[in-house]
């Protein structure tokens, strides 16, 4: 069984989720592709995973590396499954690109990997690449799996799964610890969680059911703690402020969450920066941080120094177990909607519980979301769906659509502003090297 690994140069990523396979007794015997463009960060992984595999699997792994877009076709052939952590762009130019053009034109991001005019533009240029990996497996490795980390989440997993033959699921990491989130920021004691529903779309599910272990409806007791949670200053203000006026907590962060609507990044109202906590170029900072804490860490790992691994709650490892012993195991996957939830659109991209056994992945059939829901889910799928458009027709045009849609966007700026801001990034991401067509 061979697993292939796509920007395997995000070395504690990769660390990650092999640490987890060679966890896994079925697929401790797998061949490992690692591929990355990057020779020096492709290098460090192979080191870290090849002590990994000496550590916690007595060798049992054939680990191979495989450096640049000639080769990478030989690290997809015959591959089962084929994990998607690309950056492309990285931070230096993209991410830069993404912050300060908009910045420019008095337009504020948070994390800008998911929506918004910086999710846009990252969603086009990987597009640009995921094109190429799926021509490739559909080539190489046709029935292999696609299990994809990159965000955009829903532009990338909603592209591949309709203008590709490549079987994708969508993977992310809020899912498995809202309730416990969303419990625990509450002052609730987790010990008492039975189960919960969780569907909606990436970065924007919603946690509709809550129960304890006896079956207990907790939400009563969550919307009532909910009143006042926000009185003292906390880091996850917006998703109460959600919780407050729709009813239901959403899967991910605040910082996230803060830039996906039109109603607390307001050049309009300063004030409410300060009053929801809101960092704003919370994700350069965050890249900076690691960035120059890398090379320290890097040493640790290379030396063994930090080598220490547990599984994780990544959920690669166990949909690649459950698939190759057909033992039913549950995820919230990202899959293409086909009337899943019924009150959004059936080439949408939604996150929803999904079997994964020997047949492949089943997604749940949902039903209607609560209207205020869906409605609020349909603000960014209109931006995704119109990205996913610029991206096949490769029309400017279609660029400006998804801008113009997106809440965030068009609530800070004139259209023309937003046709000439569309343009600057355009023709500096072609300029940097990374061409969104």
């Amino acid at each position: 069984m061979k697993i292939t690994i796509m920007g395997a140069g995000s070395t504690v990523f990769t660390k990650n989720l092999l640490g987890d396979v060679m966890l896994t007794p079925v697929l401790r015997e797998c061949e490992i592709a690692l591929y990355d463009i990057d020779g020096d960060r492709l290098n460090e992984s192979r080191l870290v995973v090849e002590a990994l595999n000496a550590k916690y699997n007595e060798n049992r792994a054939k680990v191979y590396t495989y450096l640049g877009v000639e080769n990478r076709k030989d690290a997809l052939r015959g591959a089962i499954f084929v994990v998607d952590t690309i950056q492309v762009g990285l931070y230096d130019p993209c991410t830069i690109l993404d912050f300060e053009i908009p910045k420019k034109y008095g337009l504020r991001q948070t994390i800008a990997d998911t929506l918004g005019i910086g999710g846009i533009f990252r969603g086009l240029r990987t597009i640009h690449v995921l094109r190429d990996f799926a021509a490739d497996m559909e080539e190489v490795c046709p029935n292999a799996w696609f299990l994809n980390y990159t965000n955009p989440m829903a532009i990338l997993s909603g592209y591949m799964q309709r203008y590709t033959n490549i079987k994708t699921v969508g993977l992310c990491h809020s899912v498995q610890v809202v309730a416990k989130r969303c419990m625990e920021h509450l002052g609730m004691d987790y010990a008492r969680f039975g189960h919960a529903k969780v569907a909606g779309i990436n970065h924007m599910a919603w946690l509709l059911e809550i129960y304890d272990k006896e079956g207990n409806d907790l939400y009563p007791e969550i919307r009532e703690r909910a009143k006042t949670v926000n009185d003292q200053k906390h880091d996850d203000m917006v998703r109460m402020d959600y919780l407050n006026n729709f009813g239901y907590y959403v899967t991910e962060s605040s910082e996230h969450n803060a830039e996906y609507n039109p109603f607390y990044i307001k050049s309009k109202y300063p004030e409410l920066i300060e009053r929801f906590n809101i960092p704003l170029d919370e994700y350069p900072r965050r890249c900076v941080k690691q960035i120059e804490g890398w090379k320290t860490r890097r040493d640790k790992l290379l030396s063994g120094e930090e080598l220490e691994h547990k599984r994780t709650l990544e959920y690669a490892s166990y949909i690649m177990e459950a698939m190759v012993t057909n033992t039913p195991y549950q995820i919230g996957g990202n899959v293409l909607n086909n009337g899943l939830i019924t009150n959004l659109p059936s080439n949408a991209c939604v996150e929803v519980p999904c079997l994964v056994d020997g047949n492949g992945i089943s997604p749940t059939y949902i039903g209607d979301l609560p209207p205020v829901l869906a409605a609020m889910n349909m603000t960014n799928i209109n931006v995704q769906l119109l990205t996913i458009e610029a991206a096949v027709t490769q029309k400017k045009e279609a660029i400006y659509h998804a801008a113009m849609l997106d809440p965030h966007t068009a609530a800070e700026l004139s259209i023309d502003d937003i046709k000439k801001m569309c343009d600057e990034l355009y023709d500096a991401h072609t300029a940097a090297g990374y061409p969104v067509f």
